[in-house]
């Protein structure tokens, strides 16, 4: 399985959004440090996943979310968000 998901910086107002195979060990390594990208705004915590069969099915969904507003606007308008 592959997996889209997003995490909210618990104390700064950033959000993350990406994809992987592993979200158990990818999760540990933006809140350890293993992440350039999300280092400096930890702690994270995961607020949504997607799972998929298929790799370049995540990645699709990935970089719509992330290239398109409308996309994801919509996709808060469906999940209830903490204060996203």
């Amino acid at each position: 399985m592959f997996y889209l998901y997003i995490l909210k910086s618990i104390n700064e107002n950033k959000i993350y959004i990406g994809f992987t195979g592993d979200l158990k060990k990818r999760f540990s390594e933006h809140n350890n440090g293993g992440s350039s990208h999300t280092k400096k705004f930890r702690p994270w915590k995961l607020v949504y996943y997607e799972s998929y069969v298929l790799k370049s099915d995540a990645i699709k969904r990935e970089n719509t979310l992330k290239k398109y507003g409308k996309a994801f606007s919509e996709l808060k308008k469906r999940i209830s968000f903490d204060s996203l």
